[in-house]
């Protein structure tokens, strides 16, 4: 008596087909699970065995072998459950093997018979459509599977007994429908930030272009607040985005109602976040908040109190868009392409370089505070920028004219441009100019004459490094495309440069 059922496992975001191998036999009543799986796959036969008396069903008294191929894949979670228990029962001839044998079957199961939510299940849906097959998913993951496919047999049942009776034809289960999340209406608008007309100018080039932002500033400056608004004047997700984002928090386990939307990721994890929590990893290797903002927006608030060696373990990601987590046995690789937004005070005291104030600790306050940022990181980030405080001039100002759904327009135009240009130039994936590589920055954005000049000049008084040189190139390209302009001009490359670290200079000089 011997029965298979498909199930994956998962490597990153991509799932692996894995083939769960049953057999009955007759010797000493045990129930075996090999395979290389981990505590939660073993306790699998405890659940399985619950699962199958609440709904009638006495496992045989005899020797059961249940073998996860490839033998030397490790095998993680607990969705394991279902294909095992189908696989006991086509092994002793409660169903039929054949009624399984077309699908890719993942679950877990109480002991009450329930299937209970699993994460992964849209990446899942997507590995089993790719090899040809239907799903078989708990109940509360069919909306998010749906999305693998129009065309795919899905089928989702509440407990084991519904996909019984459905296999004997009793109950018919209905292929479920997708679930999209409702548009967010509630974000914050550019128009309730009154004054930092600078900040706001550099917040519209950072989403124009998808650049990395710092903002430099003392306390209650509204740093925090220019952040949380940049997602309200960014364009939607695209289909195949969006796609990409509810893969990965699929796995995660923060699909709620397996809704999936159109709304850009803003993750701000806490300046105590361990380096496993940030970048991903762990005993069981999961995606981090890098990778949960895929597509979308990284805000790390009190940038320099953040653990120095957990901010350097973002420069492979930030300048890759992939996170790479690398172990003994494997390697597992998360999309990563995130717009890093930071703030930090200037110094620990928090106002370093403002008129009026002295800093408590003395000169080498800022110094020592900024210089937890490594240099390359900074090296990695466009747009740095001074926001003062806010004065009460600026307070009792009126509420702005302009807010976020006019911005948006303008980046959405020029985001538009930069995605029309990198398609002619053959590289549909290239979406933004903070994506393009150096060698494609020679071709578009190569500036004047008189532009040209200006950045030489610079790169020498302000000791550009390469990567440097190029970001100003990408920056002054973003300008130009809001401009609508065609070249690349000296205006552009001068705004361009003025964003490259000044507000740090000034405040360390100033200390």
């Amino acid at each position: 008596m011997f029965a298979r059922v498909t199930t994956v496992a998962f490597e990153g975001i991509e799932p692996r087909a894995v083939d769960v191998q049953v057999q009955i036999s007759s010797g000493m009543p045990a129930f075996t699970i090999v395979g290389l799986p981990d505590k939660a796959v073993a306790e699998s036969r405890e659940r399985v065995r619950g699962a199958l008396n609440a709904i009638g069903l006495a496992l045989p008294p005899k020797r059961i072998t249940v073998n996860l191929a490839p033998a030397d894949l490790p095998k993680e979670g607990s969705h394991y459950d279902l294909p095992i228990a189908l696989g006991v029962m086509a092994s002793a001839g409660a169903i039929a093997p054949d009624a399984i044998e077309g699908h890719c079957v993942l679950g877990e199961l109480a002991l009450d018979g329930s299937i209970a939510a699993i994460a992964g299940a849209l990446p899942a849906a997507v590995g089993a459509n790719a090899m040809d097959k239907g799903l078989i998913c708990p109940g509360p993951c069919g909306p998010e599977a749906a999305w693998a496919a129009a065309d795919m047999p899905i089928l989702a049942p509440a407990d084991l007994l519904q996909l019984i009776n459905h296999f004997k034809g009793v109950q018919t289960l209905r292929r479920p429908e997708p679930n999209l999340e409702p548009e967010d209406e509630s974000m914050p608008d550019l128009a309730d930030i009154k004054g930092q007309e600078t900040a706001k100018r550099a917040l519209e080039v950072a989403a124009a272009g998808g650049h990395h932002f710092l903002m430099v500033g003392p306390p209650g400056s509204g740093k925090s607040m220019l952040a949380k608004r940049l997602p309200s004047i960014l364009p939607p997700l695209e289909p195949a985005e969006m796609l990409e984002v509810s893969m990965i928090r699929s796995l995660a386990g923060d699909l709620a109602g397996g809704r999936i939307g159109r709304n850009r990721p803003f993750r701000a994890p806490h300046h105590s976040a361990s380096m496993a929590a940030l970048v991903g990893g762990g005993t069981r290797p999961r995606p981090g908040e890098v990778a949960l903002a895929h597509l979308g927006v990284l805000f790390l608030d009190e940038l320099p109190e953040f653990n120095p060696q957990v901010l350097d373990a973002l420069r492979q990601p930030l300048e890759s868009g992939e996170t790479v987590i690398a172990r003994a046995n494997h390697r597992i690789t998360y999309p990563s392409r995130v717009q890093l937004v930071a703030a930090m005070n200037p110094c620990r005291c928090g106002h370093a370089g403002e008129p009026g104030h002295v800093c408590r600790q003395g000169h080498a306050c800022a110094a020592r505070y900024q210089a937890r940022i490594s240099g390359p990181l900074l090296d990695r980030i466009d747009l740095q920028i001074e926001v003062p405080a806010v004065s009460a001039t600026d307070l009792v100002l009126p509420r702005a004219s302009e807010g976020s759904t006019e911005v948006r327009e303008r980046v959405a135009a020029a985001r538009a441009i930069q995605t029309a240009r990198y398609r002619g130039l053959g590289l549909p994936h290239v979406r933004t100019n903070a994506e393009a590589d150096g060698d494609v920055l020679e071709t578009a954005a190569t500036p004047d004459a008189q532009g040209l000049g200006l950045l030489r000049d610079a790169a020498r008084t302000l000791s550009l490094s390469a990567r440097g040189y190029h970001r100003t190139l990408r920056v002054a390209r973003t300008l130009a495309d809001l401009d609508g302009a065609e070249t690349v001009s000296r205006i552009h490359i001068a705004e361009a440069l003025s964003y490259r670290g000044e507000a740090l200079r000034r405040t360390k000089v100033a200390a």
